[in-house]
């Protein structure tokens, strides 16, 4: 993980944390090869600063679920288990399907029209497609989504599950033809929203989310998740 060095003392503390969620945000998690270990030492060169206000953003992670401190072995990335992932995945899915609805109602033509801007990037569908570019949209499309609903309840309940979606959602990317699927789901979802169709909106988010719980459910079952730093313990 990089960080980028901090320049300016104001407001130290919430700098701190925000380079920290960024840069955890941005972590492939559920990649097995990803470094879930994060060293204090490593962290606080890079951004420049000491380690009192470095552990003060941690003990803000570890409250916020996002890393885990661990006696004698360190501060780690938080994994979920499988359980937890398709629990969150479902909670996404009714969290979403609700803005859906809501931006049929609320948004302006000018607010869904950003959501075709973001999926006309991959209309052709091509297989050249790169997973990482396509991922971050995604998770983009899904975010603007949430904005456009008007309930800024929502978007703040879907935040708190926000770093974990993108993570499985970014490892799923990589799995069969999830990518093109998607980009086909997208379009579909933009036309709902387009004709102020609520209903049809709502179902299609809702079953575009449910089949990423489908595709998790059935081939990350043998997947060792149980163990939240389980290479690390």
């Amino acid at each position: 993980m990089q960080l980028t060095p901090i320049t300016t003392n104001f407001t130290l503390k919430d700098h701190v944390y925000d380079k920290l969620k960024d840069a955890i945000t941005r972590l492939d998690i559920y990649d097995d090869e990803t470094e879930l270990r994060l060293d204090e030492r490593t962290l606080a060169d890079q951004l420049g600063i000491s380690r009192t206000p470095l552990r003060e953003a941690i003990a803000r992670l570890e409250r916020d679920s996002l890393v885990e401190v661990l006696p004698r072995k360190g501060v780690f990335v938080l994994r979920k288990s499988l359980e937890e992932i398709l629990e969150m995945i479902v909670a996404w899915a009714a969290l979403e399907s609700m803005a859906a609805r809501l931006a049929t109602e609320q948004a302006t033509d000018k607010e869904i029209g950003g959501l075709r801007r973001i999926a006309a990037k991959y209309d052709d569908g091509g297989p050249e497609i790169r997973i990482s570019e396509y991922s971050d949209d995604n998770i983009r499309f899904h975010q603007r989504i949430l904005e456009i609903s008007k309930c800024a309840l929502l978007a703040r309940m879907a935040d708190g599950l926000f770093m974990h979606m993108q993570a499985v959602r970014l490892r799923a990317m990589k799995e069969g033809n999830r990518v093109q699927r998607s980009v086909v789901d997208h379009a579909e979802i933009i036309e709902a929203i387009e004709a102020r169709d609520g209903d049809l909106a709502a179902q299609l988010v809702r079953e575009h989310t449910m089949r990423l719980h489908q595709h998790v459910r059935r081939t990350w079952n043998t997947l060792d998740l149980t163990a939240k730093t389980s290479k690390m313990k």
